[in-house]
């Protein structure tokens, strides 16, 4: 007879799953040789955190769940803050942990943490499963609340008894389920509020950021014909080489994107999301743009974000509805193209530039130089995401993962060898600060024993970079925020992949471009110049508001 790990390998079957990232422990081992009979294949990490990383990545690049497993105790609390990453970022993921039987207590409290409560305010919903017959139904469940919107991790405990405690229960097969759409009388009060606008102004979020979406998105802004800008999560939304792509507010206001911002009239917010830090701020000043909300669900109220008008529910389905009503009708704003203009050339100032250690505005040049149109450059969190946000322009969807919600470090390595298991066949590289590499660098040998073409760019300033910078923005002493670094290259090839530094600005194109070429796992060290910060965002903006919060 069947025992309930069995029935879970075949559930999770049933729901399509191809991988899991994992790092098993004891509680696991009736788990662990149900999936050595099963098509799904087993990716084994390094550690939990990078794990659950990974699948929170499938979940993102899919829009299906990718699903990590840990043991009990200091496994899976280790899931913890890719619980949050995922939670935050809205990314969909069934993290599966082990636990002491629950029928006999052999082992007294040994290890034993309670992981269904520590989940509680991370996920969507956790449970421990009691009964291996209810097994088909808890993992149809999860999949479900995975995925409904808003997405997001899911956690299920399956007890080590459990899970070799002989059953037999029918799979629940996955059916359609159509999403509500908007109102007629909402279409009707969103479109008389574009027709009477005179410089509309759309902005895409991270919620409009969904593979499905991508289509609907970009026929929107083709027909209608209205500029847009998106939120550091809502990059690549729609292409940013359309002539109708204005910039990513990376910063809260005051960035060159922002006249734009503060030009319209009425601004169309698709699928924001205020986990991210703000896009710009409401409330400031009277007579500001009104603000339309068009979301998958009604919108947060805060202090800086309170949308005059909601367009609620399905956003593939509500675009689609307005660009069938607006098409043709729209007058363009005359003094958008001049604009535009300005703010793409204010931010390509310096893209070249020959300085070494090399400047964030060239370095982000190089890279794109570099990546083809479909290649996925992932990023770890500090200062130079903000550039990246600010000046790496995208043409194909999903190709510039950023975190700009947990904003955690620690992730660009895991999610680029998740990124490069969903697609063998493009260029995938990690954007890492030294700081962010260091934390989960030991997947490196992850990635070299998967056998992976990966080049990971560190970007070497021997400092957590980003708060020491606020930190001589705020007039404190510098303090406490630089460290030492091993010597990269040797790093590297201690895990059988292949090191490089750059020696020039002009090194950095041509050594990426051989790490591709040449396939493995490369590590390409890079001196980073960070001055560029406080000349661009303290004095050059600060200059024109009195205050840029770029933290």
């Amino acid at each position: 007879m069947a025992k309930g790990s069995d029935l879970l390998v075949a559930a999770l079957e049933n729901e399509g799953v191809d991988r899991i990232f994992a790092l098993p422990g004891e509680e696991n081992l009736d788990v662990l040789e149900s999936l050595r009979h099963s098509k799904i294949k087993l990716v084994l990490t390094r550690h939990e955190q990078a794990a659950a990383f990974m699948a929170a990545t499938h979940g993102r690049l899919t829009g299906h769940p990718g699903v990590c497993l840990s043991t009990l105790g200091p496994g899976a609390l280790n899931f913890t803050t890719a619980a949050a990453y995922a939670h935050l970022g809205a990314m969909p993921m069934l993290m599966l942990t082990g636990q002491k039987a629950i029928k006999s207590a052999r082992q007294a409290r040994f290890q034993i943490v309670d992981i269904v409560g520590a989940m509680r305010p991370l996920t969507k919903m956790t449970r421990q499963i009691v009964s291996a017959a209810s097994i088909p139904a808890m993992v149809r469940d999860a999949f479900r609340v995975a995925v409904e919107e808003r997405p997001g991790p899911v956690h299920l405990e399956l007890p080590e008894d459990i899970a070799a405690e002989p059953a037999d229960a029918p799979l629940m097969l996955p059916h359609p389920v159509d999403r509500p759409v908007a109102s007629a009388a909402a279409i009707d009060r969103t479109v008389a509020m574009i027709l009477e606008a005179k410089r509309p102004l759309i902005m895409i979020g991270a919620a409009g950021n969904r593979p499905r979406l991508v289509d609907a998105l970009s026929d929107f802004v083709r027909r209608t014909r209205i500029p847009f800008f998106n939120t550091q999560m809502g990059k690549g939304a729609v292409t940013g080489g359309s002539n109708l792509y204005l910039g990513t507010a990376a910063l809260s206001e005051r960035d060159y994107v922002h006249d734009a911002i503060d030009r319209a009239d009425l601004i169309i917010a698709i699928g924001h999301d205020t986990v991210e830090k703000p896009p710009f701020l409401m409330g400031k000043a009277t007579g500001g743009p009104k603000v339309i909300h068009v979301g998958f669900v009604s919108a947060n109220v805060e202090e800086v974000f309170y949308p005059d008008a909601e367009l609620i529910g399905d956003i593939g389905a509500s675009v689609a509805a307005l660009a069938g009503r607006l098409e043709g009708k729209l007058t363009p704003d005359q003094g958008m193209p001049e604009l535009r203009k300005n703010i793409l050339a204010h931010i390509n100032e310096r893209a070249e530039d020959e300085r070494f250690p090399i400047i964030p505005q060239r370095l982000v040049h190089d890279v794109r130089a570099v990546m083809p149109e479909d290649g996925i450059v992932c990023l770890d969190n500090g200062m130079y995401k903000i550039w990246f946000a600010r000046n790496y322009r995208t043409h194909v969807a999903n190709t510039l993962l950023l975190d700009n919600a947990l904003a955690t470090m620690g992730a660009g390595l895991p999610s680029a060898i998740s990124a490069k298991l969903l697609n063998p066949h493009r260029p995938v590289m990690a954007m890492c600060g030294d700081g962010g590499f260091m934390m989960n660098s030991q997947e490196l040998e992850t990635a070299v024993r998967l056998k992976l073409d990966l080049v990971v760019v560190i970007v070497e300033d021997f400092a957590y970079g980003m708060i020491r910078w606020k930190q001589a923005v705020d007039h404190f002493t510098d303090f406490g925020m630089t460290f030492g670094n091993p010597d990269f290259v040797t790093y590297a090839e201690s895990y059988g992949g292949h090191g490089h530094r750059v020696a020039s600005a002009a090194d950095l194109v041509p050594t990426l471009e051989a790490a591709f070429t040449a396939g493995g796992v490369h590590i390409v060290a890079v001196p980073i110049d960070y001055s560029e910060n406080t000349r661009v965002l303290v004095d050059e903006l600060g200059g024109r508001v009195g205050n840029v919060d770029a933290g």
